[in-house]
């Protein structure tokens, strides 16, 4: 990242620049000890910007003012929402303590920094200050000096040979020195600085911003702008909300609905079961078959697309509404996809599943199969290791059997989704109680990564009564557009709801783990009772670092968490990596294929997949963009938007051989993406 100084100028005039440069900053210092800006100025500065800022007030070397000074504007700063503070390590050690209080209270990464304005001194003297402005709360140490020769810009250079990459900014000050300011970058350091121009510059031999972004980037643009993307709807909750419908007695309306393969599929499968269907716009209008009664179904088979979710929801529901055997068909990759534990599940619910493949002989459970019933109702302890869906299945179906029903799940998989089920079927008049069971840990943090099993508590003789709803925006869509942004500038989407139940929101936390800017706009809206939270959400590029993160309860992020690992300074681990065998394809398999081919070093262990990640700038002048050429999508619509945004930061053009397998999900994606990349 290039971060651009900015001093002698007023609120206004910030704003303006950073709003309005060209080319755009990224990321700026503002120097607090040179600005006209008082507290309220400070404040609105800090809690206005998306662009992520360090707040400077210098006293030492060439800064002005008292000590009492700096920390009341770095404290205002912090408050507001400043994403960096650089204080000085001159700083008295109090002052230094309420500073890093602050920092750790509100978020900001605090820095640390020392100005050899005098000249370089030794190796040795060089990194005890690095050790020091570490010990006294520095997350990245910063050190300047100005350098009289080459033998000064090495000894300066030197020490990264010992600092973890991404946690020392080292330059040297001086026209001598003027190169460093690039080669740190190349080095490991997570941001350099540049002044506004030339005539702006804070110290000697610094680069304007526009001539350092020349350099550095030549020709390759960034990426996206202000104007907001409306993403496609959660396929999630549309193909639980129609079949919902589809079982209810009365005309539901979901709003904001947007095709897509498995949406589609859903359609077809409500019209199937005997509900009258009719899409208008962006509402589906869905007139049930219960009809005062309990839903049935009479057809000795159904054909339910390429869904996994369909599949699993489809198989107990058949089994509590149909008269006899029925045959559930699909067709594409979902062929080829185990669903494992299936038999074992329905089997404590008196269902027999048949597989009628080939491969039956081998115990190997797929489409297509045979489900003999009746669902029986009763108490069940299942395992939930291979996810929820089928449990998301007997959710919607044990409520309309006459007797009641409890299911014990152990070793809980996705339970967000889980979750979702449970808010749509309330929608829908139907009412399912949870309990969450864990360890201490899990009892102190309610953390869902931590939840040991999950018991569902289901009255028997309810009736899906119709419903009138929005579906919610697809954070597993946003979560590509999302990621384009923090690695190569600036995304907006619109509409997302930031209080979601989907898995998959966790993209949020993840992004802001890895240090990515986030920003939120709320126009809360009451919907039946509940709190939405929708806006408009900015991401934009910030120095990356490694991250540690589980995708066990949301494994359609791993794709794209993998391509953001591969730019984030480290070694980050994503653990979940043994759910991805049965996706769309062995999706593990194909990410680690396409990390390796575009020179990524990545490797998997068990559950946990280790990307080794490094920033644009550094990729750029050290020659390691990622290897453009062709690449397969394994026909997952998941690999392909990957990949599509993998490619935005590769030497040479990503040619997909199956880009189509999009529509699955999301059959914009390539026009949507089209509005970014312009």
């Amino acid at each position: 990242m290039i971060c651009t100084t900015i001093q002698h100028h007023s609120l206004e005039e910030i704003l303006d620049i950073l709003e309005n440069s060209k080319p755009a900053i990224g990321m700026a210092e503002i120097r607090l000890d040179r600005c006209p800006l008082d507290e309220e100025a400070i404040e609105t500065l800090f809690s206005s910007s998306d662009t992520p800022l360090i707040a400077t007030s210098r006293v030492a070397g060439d800064g002005n003012g008292t000590w009492k000074e700096a920390e009341a504007r770095l404290l205002t700063a912090i408050q507001a929402g400043a994403a960096f503070v650089d204080l000085e390590i001159e700083a008295p050690k109090e002052v230094g303590k309420r500073i890093r209080r602050a920092c750790s209270e509100y978020g900001t990464t605090m820095i640390r920094s020392c100005h050899f304005f005098d000249g370089v001194p030794s190796e040795g003297d060089l990194m005890s200050m690095v050790e020091r402005c570490s010990q006294y709360g520095g997350e990245i140490v910063k050190i300047a000096a100005m350098a009289k020769d080459e033998d000064d810009v090495r000894r300066v250079m030197s020490i990264y040979a010992n600092c973890r990459k991404g946690k020392l900014v080292a330059f040297a000050m001086g026209e001598v020195g003027r190169q460093s300011r690039i080669d740190c970058l190349a080095a490991g350091s997570p941001f350099t600085y540049a002044a506004l121009t030339e005539e702006e510059a804070a110290a000697p031999g610094q680069w304007s911003y526009a001539s350092m972004a020349e350099r550095i980037f030549e020709d390759r643009k960034p990426l996206g702008g202000s104007n907001a993307l409306n993403i496609n709807a959660s396929k999630s909750f549309a193909q639980r909300a129609i079949i919902a419908a589809a079982l209810s007695d009365g005309q539901s309306r979901l709003g904001g609905y947007t095709p897509c393969g498995d949406n589609e599929a859903a359609i077809e499968v409500a019209r199937n079961l005997g509900a009258q269907v009719k899409v208008d716009g962006t509402d589906v209008l869905i007139e049930g078959i219960a009809k005062g009664g309990k839903p049935a179904y009479s057809r000795d088979s159904l054909f339910v697309g390429e869904s996994g979710l369909l599949t699993r929801l489809m198989i107990p529901l058949v089994a509590a509404i149909a008269d006899g055997t029925v045959t559930i068909e699909g067709r594409g990759t979902l062929l080829n996809r185990p669903l494992k534990g299936a038999s074992d599940i329905m089997a404590q619910f008196g269902t027999v599943l048949r597989p009628l493949a080939e491969d039956a002989q081998a115990g190997i459970v797929k489409v297509p199969l045979s489900v003999q019933g009746p669902l029986l109702p009763g108490k069940a302890d299942v395992s939930g290791k291979d996810g929820s869906q089928l449990i998301s299945g007997l959710l919607m179906a044990l409520p309309l059997l006459p007797v009641d029903s409890t299911v014990h799940v152990h070793d809980p998989k996705s339970i967000p989704y889980m979750f979702i089920t449970i808010d749509v079927l309330r929608k829908f008049g139907i009412r399912i109680g949870s309990e969450m069971e864990g360890g201490e840990d899990f009892m102190e943090t309610q953390d869902w990564a931590l939840c040991t099993s999950m018991t569902f508590k289901i009255k028997g003789g309810q009736k899906y009564s119709a419903a009138d709803f929005d579906i919610e925006g697809d954070w597993s869509s946003a979560a590509n557009f999302m990621v384009a942004g923090a690695l190569f500038g600036k995304t907006v989407l619109a509409g997302m709801d930031t209080a979601s139940l989907q898995a998959d929101i966790s993209i949020m936390d993840i992004l802001m783990d890895a240090g990515a800017s986030i920003s939120q706009i709320e126009d809360d809206v009451q919907e039946e009772g509940s709190q939405s939270h929708k806006g408009l959400i900015t991401v934009q590029r910030a120095p990356l670092k490694a991250f540690d993160t589980d995708l066990n309860n949301c494994p359609d992020l791993f794709p794209i968490v993998a391509v953001l690992a591969a730019w984030c300074t480290g070694t980050s681990t994503i653990a979940g990596f043994k759910r991805l065998s049965s996706k769309e394809s062995d999706r593990g398999k194909a990410i680690l294929e396409m990390l390796g081919k575009m020179g990524v070093k990545a490797s998997a262990e068990d559950d946990v997949m280790s990307v080794e990640g490094e920033s644009l700038e550094s990729r750029i002048l050290n020659g390691r963009l990622l290897k453009g050429g062709k690449y397969t999508s394994s026909h997952d619509h998941r690999m392909a938007m990957a990949l599509t945004v993998a490619a935005y930061g590769a030497d040479s053009p990503v040619i997909i051989d199956d880009r189509e397998c999009v529509a699955k999900s999301f059959p914009d994606f390539f026009e949507k993406w089209e509005q970014v990349v312009r």
